[in-house]
């Protein structure tokens, strides 16, 4: 056998179906086999290879072995004259695998093989060929300086990106991505090693390649589409000190004692400050919003009870501690009254911010009413504040939109404008699906990609029209038809019109869903049929804030309630678990075997959606399906109305 195909896959399905349908196109002709060894995936991987994929050996571990683990295991068992290891968010050209077979066949001294790799977005990533990370290497990498001089032959070692990518070079280090290597080299230098768990163990086995004597070469001559590193938040403080420790590990088996220890300083000094500058900027990020809204609402407040006292109030003012306690806490009302109504969730929403402000004035009005007559002031500053607030929030959110910050700009996804291009047949197919995702886009065009002048309903026009298409209809995303057009011609059109700032999706022959470039770390990128709204940041919360209010409306009002219920030993403990936490008003009913198969996860419940229907036998196939349309179009009301038909099983135990 030629080659073995060895892949580790970790909660990301899509890709992985995409994967592997372009391997089985750039399989043909080749004496191959695939191995796909899935890390405990949690999503439905396993299954969809079974029912897609019969013939790749799959070896299902039951916990997180990590990437070195998962790829010996696979390598242990592989027949091919030659191992890739291939990374499941990939996407190879149809001839990709046959270039690098006949280059490797044709220089035996070649230990290891890496290809050109373009993101999602149809740039070139530098990780393609790499430097040994020396001390000094290394310390500029995670400084940042080879990223600020990246041609730099003293600074850019870490990316060689003073090497034409465009040309084969002889380099140091190959990506794990995608790294073809003979198994007879593998056989003399030994596996990867096992102590790396995520990074490292790519420049690890590269620097073991070059010691026994071969050549690490950077193959330009085909490429592929690499969705990189979207399962990993790369500005995270723990990627920083996982990347690290896999640095030290490596200096330590490498290097000797002296260099070792410089090495650690070195990286010490750059891994604190790059872990700091992490933390300190994801702290701003998720706190910038509310502070500038915080200072914008005082401010504003502040004046209106200024004028109002000048003006209305001449010979009286207003105590000390309204400007110190009162204005605050009206403050503090509407910031929380917009968390709870989703208003830095994200994408931020003009809307959701109104929504928080008219919440919270409610409150404000409601606790005014009860409040004494010597604490009662002016309803008319509060009445202008919230104009004020309305006003002021939605002029600041609309700027910040308007400046395309990126926690805004996807608010903007219908007025998204589509292309999608494929034969007539598919692309309507795709279209119906992102037409049924959760947030459907603006405009669709359906892009023919045969070269036709047939006019057909919903089709802008073809292929060799592209570049006009996407001026004359404003396309801001286009979506490539993967059953229409090969791989190397969706890489050449991404490379193509990557300075066009479009963004690009692939979406997978009779797949459901449509992938692209942030679509794992970004959910709401990801088009497909949507069974999670359930598990959306607002639904989430507002479950929660029902069961934690019911629970102690519950408990208050329980002498009566014990009046109403069945089981009422298990009452207490029911409720208490839905105070704390532990357990949902209203869950799945676990009985029926396929209820649990596809739908998301969420705490277990006292009640089901069954309860809704107290006086009628439901089946165990009715029940499975109205757990699906509970967890699809969850709404509050449902758990209310849940609750109030099948109150007298609040005590069920279990």
């Amino acid at each position: 056998m030629k080659l073995s195909i060895i892949i580790v896959n970790y909660n990301v399905e899509f890709y992985l179906e995409q994967c592997l349908l372009a391997v089985e196109k750039a399989q043909k002709g080749i004496e191959s086999e695939v191995w796909v060894v899935d890390n405990n995936s949690v999503d439905y991987s396993i299954r969809m290879l079974k029912s897609k994929f019969p013939k790749v050996n799959l070896i299902a571990n039951k916990e997180n072995v990590g990437f070195a683990v998962a790829n010996n295991q696979a390598i242990k068992k592989a027949k091919g004259e030659y191992i890739l290891l291939l990374n499941p968010d990939t996407i190879v050209e149809e001839d990709t695998f046959l270039k690098v077979i006949t280059y490797m066949d044709k220089h035996p001294k070649t230990g290891g093989l890496g290809v050109k790799m373009l993101d999602g977005k149809g740039n070139f990533l530098a990780e393609s060929k790499r430097g040994l990370p020396s001390p000094q290497v290394a310390f500029f990498k995670i400084l940042g300086m080879a990223r600020l001089f990246p041609k730099s032959k003293f600074f850019g070692r870490y990316h060689l990106g003073f090497l034409d990518k465009d040309h084969i070079h002889e380099v140091d280090v190959l990506a794990g991505a995608f790294m073809l290597i003979p198994k007879k080299v593998l056989n003399e230098i030994g596996l990867l090693d096992e102590r790396f768990f995520m990074y490292g163990e790519d420049i690890d086995i590269s620097y073991r390649i070059t010691k026994a004597g071969y050549k690490n070469i950077y193959f330009p001559e085909t490429s592929i589409i690499h969705f990189k590193g979207e399962s990993t938040q790369k500005s995270s403080a723990n990627y920083v000190f996982i990347f690290y420790r896999a640095m030290v590990l490596f200096a330590q088996k490498h290097f000797s004692s002296r260099h070792a220890y410089l090495f650690r300083f070195l990286i010490n000094v750059a891994i604190y400050t790059r872990a700091s500058l992490a933390i300190l900027f994801r702290i701003i990020q998720k706190i910038y919003l509310p502070i500038i809204e915080i200072a914008v609402l005082y401010i504003g407040i502040y004046f209106i009870q200024d004028y109002w006292e000048k003006t209305f109030l001449i010979e009286a003012e207003y105590p000390w501690y309204y400007v110190v306690y009162v204005i605050p806490i009206y403050i503090l009302i509407w910031t929380l009254s917009g968390l709870i109504s989703g208003a830095y969730d994200k994408p931020y929403s003009v809307w959701k911010s109104i929504k928080g402000i008219g919440l919270g004035t409610l409150i404000i009005l409601v606790i005014y009413a009860l409040l004494p007559e010597s604490l009662r002031f002016s309803r008319a500053i509060i009445l202008f504040s919230t104009i004020w607030a309305m006003f002021s929030l939605a002029m600041l959110r609309g700027i910040l939109n308007i400046l395309k910050f990126s926690d805004f700009t996807q608010n903007n996804i219908g007025e998204k404008r589509i292309g999608i291009i494929g034969e007539l047949n598919e692309t309507r197919r795709v279209a119906e699906l992102i037409r049924n995702a959760p947030f459907s886009p603006g405009f669709i065009g359906l892009i023919n990609s045969k070269n036709g002048n047939e006019f057909q309903e919903g089709v802008i026009g073809d292929l060799k029209q592209l570049e006009d298409l996407i001026s004359i209809y404003k396309i801001s995303e286009l979506v490539f038809c993967s059953d229409s057009l090969d791989a190397s011609e969706i890489i050449r059109l991404m490379a193509r019109l990557n300075n066009a700032k479009i963004a690009f999706k692939i979406a997978p022959h009779k797949s459901t869903a449509v992938i692209g470039s942030q679509s794992i770390s970004q959910a709401g990128n990801l088009y497909m049929i949507d069974i999670d709204g359930i598990l959306k940041p607002n639904n989430k919360r507002a479950k929660r804030l029902f069961d934690f209010l019911f629970a102690v409306l519950l408990l208050i009002l329980s002498p009566v309630c014990l009046l109403l219920v069945k089981h009422k030993r298990s009452f207490f403990s029911n409720v208490l678990s839905v105070l704390f936490g532990f357990k949902s008003m209203v869950g799945y009913d676990q009985s029926p075997f396929l209820s649990q198969d596809k739908l998301p996860s969420i705490k277990k419940g006292i009640l089901f959606p069954k309860d809704a229907f107290p006086d009628k036998e439901i089946s165990e196939d009715s029940s499975a399906r109205l757990n699906l349309m509970y967890a699809q179009d969850y709404k509050l009301k449902n758990d209310m109305q849940i609750l109030l038909k099948a109150f007298k099983y609040l005590g069920r135990k279990g």
